[in-house]
């Protein structure tokens, strides 16, 4: 029976009773992807406290982008997270997490997050990392599930969390997809029918852009631009090293932003470069 929550007391409370804690943080909207983050997390604590927070964050919001009409559904998130296994939803107020008066960003995510979806969403990293530092402390989480599919988060998040006074573990999570290939994402549910039918040609980029790796990183970009539909408008398509630095050879990240009508979808696959 998952438990729901909405106060740091609350919090305190169950993680004062509990050996270990994992987190899974999300800002609601829950879908299948989500739940594989709760069942990785179980795997790994199979007799933890596993808690699933649901909270829309504004500081990794930005000026025009869609907070207001980001989509709120606790209820159905509490029966998706009962239904994978999550022992708690806690799902607070803005105050619970920042305090009293406007809430605000708290860290710097250092180039690393003034590149790429940086440089489109200035800030947002900010926002992201003041959040998941909040909820780190306010859960008591030992480990902390993340998904491969906002990878430029997730190396940022594994960075933060490693240099904490308190380290907790980040637990990566391969990413999910629907049966075309496109990577699960809260905004799908955005896409009309013609946006849906051009965003499979996403993932089909992808593992173009992988097989043409082979030849190197710049063949590996045209390899997947020439896969892309042309409803969608690419923001860019970068072959990094997995830690997100100048790729030459070796192991590397391909990542890939696009909008697609008023949603912006990213997506990214693991490669090897060569020399």
């Amino acid at each position: 029976m998952t438990t729901l929550i909405h106060t740091a007391k609350e919090m305190n409370a169950l993680r004062s009773a509990s050996t270990q804690v994992g987190v899974v943080m999300t800002m609601g909207a829950l879908h299948q992807g989500h739940a594989e983050l709760v069942h990785a997390m179980r795997t790994v604590m199979p007799a933890g406290l596993i808690v699933l927070t649901d909270y829309v964050n504004p500081t990794q919001f930005g000026a025009g982008e869609d907070f207001d009409q980001y989509p709120r559904t606790l209820d159905n998130d509490v029966q998706i997270a009962s239904a994978a296994g999550a022992d708690v939803v806690f799902a607070p107020q803005t105050s619970e997490v920042y305090g009293t008066g406007s809430p605000v960003s708290t860290f710097d995510s250092g180039i690393l997050g003034e590149i790429l979806e940086g440089a489109a969403r200035p800030g947002h990293f900010n926002g992201m990392l003041t959040v998941v530092s909040l909820f780190m402390d306010l859960t008591g989480c030992e480990v902390a599930a993340f998904g491969e599919k906002d990878y430029q988060q997730l190396v940022l998040v594994e960075r933060m969390a490693a240099a904490r006074e308190t380290p907790v573990t980040i637990l990566r999570v391969p990413t999910v997809r629907e049966a075309d290939g496109l990577a699960m994402s809260s905004r799908n549910r955005y896409l009309s029918s013609e946006e849906r039918a051009a965003a499979a040609s996403i993932p089909r980029a992808l593992k173009a852009a992988a097989a043409g790796a082979a030849a190197g990183a710049e063949a590996a970009v045209q390899a997947g631009l020439a896969e892309l539909d042309p409803l969608l408008d690419l923001d860019y398509l970068e072959v990094r090293t997995p830690e997100l630095g100048e790729v030459s050879a070796g192991p590397a990240r391909i990542l890939i932003a696009v909008r697609v009508g008023k949603t912006r979808l990213l997506d990214n696959i693991a490669c090897e470069v060569a020399a």
